[in-house]
């Protein structure tokens, strides 16, 4: 049937609802599926009792109220604002396609990441997401879906209403925007609805589809039905359904619960539960969704016995309710008015893993809609996860107590909540942190209420606790609110500290005396030490002379200068009023009421004027030169002294200030029996590294021993170097003959060649004499870890117990890497079938606690039996496991050898006891198609996804081609807590495409669309590419569809098609055919071919992203001619920025900017980086300060690196020959007390690139002088790695000679490491800086790099012999190094001869992310 005609006749049979009763002949079924039964001839029979909803209406409305103009304000008649302009549809640039796609991706996962971690997103954060989208001025269709499906349930703290206008402005803005509307839009506003409860016409919403061109699909027509049947609307509802069976769609589950939920709602009970026998006589058996429909039924009616009832025939139709599912329950208890059933059903919460942020959600749906008691309720099932936080203050209902505030609960009710949290010990403070919440949210009435009441139970209230609303009356310059709220505090018993009059109440007021006038009225006590404070502090910063006269004043009171010294020093930098500055230094020095305790007020001041001049920054100090000058020969004019350690303090100062002048007047203040004149010679490490042989070192060795000498340093590298070279015999000869030479690092280092040698006769004899020389002395873990190993290799076991008392007594710590040389140690005994002795030593290290139990520690004992193919023992390995350690090692392994046997006996035994610990067992079943004992073990209680395990199969499933399988997982794992969805549907099309099969591609996408899913670009690609590839049309907005069909087409010489020519533009601009596009442009406009807007911004951002200025302006000039108010889209208009200023025209790339400034629009931070660095080469200091000033100026932030300006600033004193300001502008950075020790490579490199060695000289002193001065590494250490990238390395090795603490920067050095080692030949850069640096970080750090340096180089030979140092080193190869050594051999055709680890490599790295975070967090407890 045509599509036009399709949609027409539903349109109709939709308008004729209320006229037609419902026909009991068959709605049919496809076959097959348990969900999608067989054909059958009548659905259910007997009178209908659905009430007539009229769904002839003409407009769509909520369920509060009419239609609203300001909602949906358009009858069907006039959708014209809502169809999809197909002819003008507009496509993207590559540059702007590609940041579309960055966008959506960083989109997409921080949306993700909120759901994820909480089960809900902000409206911040969606309306933040959606502004960037509009900023592109392209949002595509994907993210026009991201955004539609966020405005429902994920947004629990908005209420219904509020969110269904959000997607409403959504849909019309981004569609003005140009995106392209489909199927899966509407649908996914159709869910939106349901969520929201929103009433609206299934006929205008169907005949608005029709407008735009739009086929509903299967989805569509399950979420009329849903939305009709919410109504209660049976008649409609079932014309559906009709329509349905007549174009052969399946219904399903959904379909059916949604009957359900109509009839009930109609009145109708009995007929709603009919539906389960209907159902079953279909051949679809009810699942959750049907029972949970059936329990929100009795939910509504309130019919606790009817709950109960069907609570018990779910759970004997082994149907297993998730916590989720309850919580919806709960949701319909509290809406229909029945919260005095909820605690029933609170009592049938698992709490299972994902109860929390469930839990949460519902709470905050609840409060949101004003059921905030049903929602504490909730709440008070929290207590039995509070174990699981002992560590912490207990801090239970942080969001409700927040939420509650936001939305205005009554303050009795929040203090009650606050009460029982306190009285049940689930919170250490609920009530101060409600105050906070209230204070955040400038909720001044509640606040003061909330003060109140804290006051009442004896807590104390402090005076910052007013400074938010203090804030917020400064900012409005609202003396009357600021002076209330000063009486509020006086009400409460407290009056303003210093703190709160200096710096949040007596700003706001124009003067001091005004200030004291107010406060006076308000009852503010004048005396008080607190004011004084703060008018001194004030008047110091505004008029010295006004607060020298009040300080002189006989009668002021005592006041140390600590409480005013800050605001002294801020005064004294910015006023010019010398005279006063004497004075009211000379007052401070002489009267003792501004000095108080054992410190004089000689010795105050003296700390006073060194703080001031260490306050100010090195360019002040020289502009303010003079000025501090006059000020220093007044303080010795009035005979004020400093001592010796405060004058070396400012004298070092000054000398790093460049400034000696300053330091003859500074000097004249000592007494000049205590003048010192010192200077500063820093030291030169001049150190030589030399490199010398093994016959070298035993030659000067045996001169040492011909003239008695002592041996020193050079027994030891000889020692050393003969490990190295593996020479035991030779090493050990040398350690006889000189025992007492021996050091305890030596024994350790051939204790471990030992062991590399076998020779555990020669281990033990070293480690009994360095024991005899020395009892204290405590060897490597993993030195202790290869002795361990060597013993019980050797069948000395309680020697090596002996090794690992030994290990816990010293207190030996080991860490994951040792956890891993453990594990080898341990499963090298496997092959020795040495049972025992595994146990022997997992029990010793367990039980001192050298190590957790862990499933790779103890998966030894599990492999013994299964090496000997006793899987019997290897079950009961297992189940010993769980009950001493808690872990279940290779229970994969042994639950397929199970099924493999097919010893269904033992197999039972396995599935009952470890059902319930973890999801392994899932996978067994699913391989052996016992797919309803899967799905009970997916829906075990406290489950998580474990991607890398869902991955590992779903690729097995794809090698075997098992598609029914797979499909069987995909739907399984529907409710899986944190599954991602969109991963598991992109193994089901991967498989698809293998098998060309675009029947079931269809069908996938189908199923995503009911989940509600927004696909990622790349699994979009794959159905499209499915769907082409078999001559199907896609169904779906996707930017490269039109570009492959004609990128191959040349450009046409003549053309009378308007949209040929559109197409064509597009793919020659795709195809980076700039030339091309601007040459059919032109004949197009000669032609009189009037284009769209979107066509022409096109072909400019194709010239422009070539540099071809003239001829881009020239088309915006044609694109002016035809379209009236033609303008540049924001990306075009920074790209014209880039374009000038990479051609070096800074100044036209300037005015490009101010003039996109004043039209309101924001450059991206690429536009502007650019900009900044021509104007850097251009030399122009000038126009780099006015960017500067013009993006302070902007109302939003572009994360634009503060060191963007200063380093371009410095390059551009550099060019125009100034050294001194580039040194003067970045010194000044690094001196700063706010200095976060910014990154200047930029400045390095450019100047290194230009060979400008004057400027490189200046610098490099500037950089040394940092360092030896200041403690200030970063200049130096990214001078030294700049050299080594330019091949520099002797230069490098100088400037190491010079600043020997640079080998120190193990953070910098690493970073750096990190850097090289993402490209490909850069091994070598790594090397070299080892030469020079030998120890700069840990072989365990340096391996896994170097090893990813072999990889990406494609250096079996390198990546092998690494491997093989790191196995005769001791080194743990962690997983993810084996996974690219493996992925290396398998490259280069060869056996790996180690396992492959099974995971992915973003599994392995995400893993060891996670380990070094986890390190990191230990050291810094």
């Amino acid at each position: 049937m045509p599509f036009h005609a399709a949609t027409e006749n539903m349109a109709a049979l939709l308008r004729s609802a209320r006229l037609l009763k419902f026909s009991p002949s068959g709605l049919l079924l496809n076959a097959g599926t348990k969900r999608n039964g067989p054909l059958f001839s009548r659905l259910y029979s007997g009178a209908l009792a659905g009430r007539r909803t009229g769904v002839c209406s003409r407009q769509i409305s909520r369920a509060s109220e009419n239609v609203s103009s300001r909602v949906w304000p358009y009858a069907v008649g006039c959708l014209r604002s809502y169809a999809v302009a197909t002819d003008l549809k507009d496509e993207a640039s590559v540059a702007v396609q590609s940041k579309q796609s960055q966008q959506f991706d960083w989109a997409l996962t921080k949306l993700d990441s909120s759901v994820r971690r909480t089960g809900r997103i902000t409206k911040t954060l969606l309306l933040q997401i959606f502004h960037n989208f509009c900023r592109t001025g392209y949002p595509s269709g994907n993210q026009a879906l991201l955004l539609l499906r966020s405005c429902g349930s994920l947004l629990p703290e908005v209420p219904l209403e509020e969110r269904t206008e959000l997607a409403h402005h959504i849909w019309e803005k981004v569609q003005e925007l140009g995106a392209q509307y489909d199927v899966s839009h509407y649908n996914a506003l159709l869910k939106v609805y349901l969520q929201n409860e929103f009433k609206f016409s299934p006929t205008d919403f169907l005949a608005k589809m029709e407008a735009a061109n739009i086929q509903p699909n299967r989805v569509t027509y399950q979420r009329l039905i849903a939305a009709y049947c919410q109504n209660g609307d049976i008649q409609g509802a079932s014309t559906i359904l009709g329509f349905m069976k007549s174009k052969d769609l399946p219904i399903t589950e959904a379909v059916f619960s949604s009957l359900l939920t109509g009839h009930a709602r109609a009145g109708d009970i009995e007929s709603a539960k009919n539906i389960l026998s209907v159902m079953r006589g279909a051949g679809i058996e009810p699942g959750s969704d049907t029972y949970v429909s059936l329990l929100n039924v009795y939910a509504e009616k309130g019919d606790l016995d009817g709950l109960k009832k069907t609570l018990e025939e779910a759970e004997a139709a082994d149907s297993s309710l998730m916590d989720q599912e309850f919580l919806r329950v709960i949701y319909t208890l509290a809406r229909a008015g029945h919260q005095q059933h909820v605690p029933e059903l609170v009592g049938h919460l698992r709490h299972e893993r994902g109860y929390s942020p469930d839990a949460m959600n519902l709470c905050l749906h609840l409060i949101t809609q004003g059921h905030e008691d049903t929602a504490f309720v909730v709440l008070k099932s929290f207590h039995l996860l509070q174990s699981d936080s002992f560590n912490n203050p207990p801090s239970l209902g942080n969001f409700f107590l927040r939420h509650c505030v936001n939305m205005d609960v009554a303050v009795e009710k929040i203090s009650h909540y606050c009460r029982y949290l306190q009285e049940s010990n689930l919170h250490t403070a609920p009530l101060s942190f409600a105050l906070y919440c209230a204070l955040e949210a400038r909720k001044t009435g509640m606040s003061l209420e909330l003060m109140k009441i804290l006051k009442e139970q004896g807590l104390p209230i402090k005076p910052h606790y007013f400074w938010p609303l203090l804030t917020q009356r400064m900012k409005e310059n609202n003396t009357a609110g600021v002076v209330e709220l000063a009486k509020a505090m006086e009400q409460l018993g407290m009056s303003p500290d210093a703190d709160t009059l200096s710096g949040y109440i007596l700003p706001v007021f124009s003067s001091t005396e005004a200030a004291q006038q107010a406060l006076k009225d308000a009852g503010i006590s004048l005396e008080s030490k607190g004011l004084l404070s703060s008018v001194i502090r004030l008047m110091a910063q505004r008029d010295l002379a006004k607060a020298y006269t009040l300080l002189s004043d006989p009668s002021f009171p005592s006041l140390d200068l600590n409480a005013f010294r800050g605001s002294l020093i801020t005064g004294f930098k910015k006023s010019a009023d010398v005279e006063s500055m004497a004075k009211i230094t000379e007052l401070l020095y002489k009267d003792e009421r501004f000095s108080t305790g054992s410190v004089t007020p000689a010795e105050s001041v003296s700390y006073f004027l060194y703080s001031l001049i260490n306050s100010i920054p090195e360019v002040k100090v020289h502009e303010e030169e003079d000025k501090l000058r006059k000020y220093f020969n007044q303080l010795q004019i009035r005979n004020i002294t400093i001592p010796d350690n405060i004058y070396r303090g400012i004298k070092n100062l000054l000398e790093s200030y460049h400034i000696p002048e300053l330091i003859k007047d500074v000097i004249t203040l000592v007494e000049p029996t205590s003048q010192v004149h010192s200077g500063y010679v820093p030291a030169v490490s001049n150190g030589k590294r030399s490199e010398v042989t093994l016959l070298e070192l035993e030659q000067k060795l045996a001169e040492l021993e011909a003239e008695n000498k002592p041996l020193g340093s050079v027994f030891k590298q000889t020692i050393q170097a003969l490990c190295v070279e593996e020479n035991l015999q030779r090493a050990l000869e040398l350690q006889q003959k000189h025992e007492e030479e021996m050091t305890v690092g030596l024994y350790a280092t051939l204790i471990n060649l030992c062991c590399h040698h076998d020779n555990v006769e020669e281990a033990l004899n070293l480690k009994r004499e360095l024991s005899r020389k020395d009892s204290s002395a405590v060897l490597d873990a993993s030195k202790y870890i290869a002795l361990i190993r060597l013993l019980s290799k050797n069948d000395r076991v309680e020697e090596a117990v002996d090794i690992l008392k030994e290990m816990k007594e010293k207190e030996v710590v080991l860490n994951d890497m040792h956890n891993s040389l453990l594990f080898y140690a341990l499963n090298a005994l496997v092959v020795k079938g040495s049972t025992s002795t595994i146990q022997r030593l997992l029990d010793t290290v367990f039980t001192l606690g050298l190590a957790k139990p862990s499933s790779s520690l103890c998966s030894p004992l599990i492999s013994v039996h299964l090496e000997s193919k006793d899987l019997s023992g290897a079950v009961e390995a297992v189940m010993e496991c769980m009950k001493r350690y808690k872990q279940l090692p290779r229970i994969h392994d042994v639950l397929v050898g199970l099924v493999e046997k097919g010893d269904t006996e033992l197999l039972q035994k396995v599935m009952d006891f470890v059902s319930q610990e973890r999801g392994d067992l899932f996978f067994a079943s699913l391989q052996t198609g016992r797919y309803r004992e899967a799905r009970k073990i997916i829906e075990t209680p406290g489950l998580r996804a474990r991607p890398g395990r869902l991955q590992w199969y779903a690729e097995k499933c794809i090698s075997a081609n098992q598609m029914e399988t797979l499909e069987e997982m995909v739907d399984m794992t529907a409710k899986l807590f944190e599954c991602d969805r969109d991963e598991m549907y992109s193994y089901l099309l991967r498989l698809c495409k293998e098998t060309n099969n675009w029947q079931k591609a269809e069908a996938v996408w189908m199923k995503m669309q009911e989940e509600n899913i927004v696909p990622r670009e790349r699994t979009l690609h794959m159905l499209a590419e499915i769907l082409r590839n078999n001559g199907q049309e896609v169904p779906f907005e996707l930017p490269e569809a039109w570009y492959e069909q004609v990128t191959s087409a040349t450009a046409p010489t003549t053309a009378t098609n308007d949209n040929l020519y559109q197409v064509r533009l597009l793919a020659l601009c795709k195809g980076d055919k700039v030339k091309e596009a601007y040459q059919m442009l032109k004949e197009a406009d000669k032609k009189g071919v009037a284009l769209g807007p979107s066509h022409y911004d096109s072909v400019i951002r194709a010239l422009l992203s070539k540099g071809f200025i003239e001829d881009a302006m020239a088309v915006k000039d044609i694109a002016q001619s035809h379209v009236p108010g033609f303008k540049l889209s924001d990306l075009a208009r920074n790209l014209l920025i880039v374009s000038h200023s990479k051609r070096n025209e800074p100044k036209d790339a300037l005015d490009e900017l101010k003039l996109m400034l004043q039209a309101n629009h924001v450059p991206l931070q690429l536009t502007i980086s650019r900009l900044v660095q021509a104007l850097g080469r251009h030399g122009d200091v000038a126009g780099i300060e006015e960017v500067e000033s013009l993006m302070k100026g902007l109302s939003t932030t572009l994360k634009l690196s503060n060191m963007l300006f200063v380093n371009n600033k410095a390059l551009a004193h550099i060019k125009n020959g100034d050294m001194d300001s580039a040194v003067e502008v970045l010194e000044a950075v690094y001196t700063s007390p706010d200095s976060t020790s910014p990154n200047m490579s930029f400045v390095f490199r450019r100047v290194l690139e230009d060979g400008n060695e004057k400027a490189l000289d200046k610098l490099s002193a500037m950089a040394e002088r940092l360092a030896n001065h200041f403690d200030c590494y970063r200049p130096a250490s990214d001078l030294f790695l700049q050299l080594l990238d330019n091949d520099k390395v002797e230069d490098a090795k100088s400037m190491l000679a010079r600043c020997s603490a640079l080998a120190e920067q193990k953070q910098a050095l690493v970073s750096y490491m990190t850097r090289k080692s993402q490209s490909p030949g850069q091994v070598g850069r790594i090397k070299t800086l080892l030469s020079l640096i030998p120890d700069f970080t840990e072989k365990e750090v340096l391996y896994p790099y170097l090893m990813k340096c072999h990889v990406l180089d494609k250096d079996l030979s390198s990546a092998k012999a690494l491997h093989e140092q790191m196995e005769k080193e001791g080194v743990a190869v962690d997983e993810l190094s084996l996974k690219r050594l493996a992925v290396l051999y398998r490259s280069a055709g060869e056996l790996a001869p180690f396992p492959e680890p099974p995971e992915s490599f973003k599994f392995y790295a995400d893993k060891l992310k996670e380990k070094t975070a986890n390190t990191e967090m230990t050291a810094e407890k």
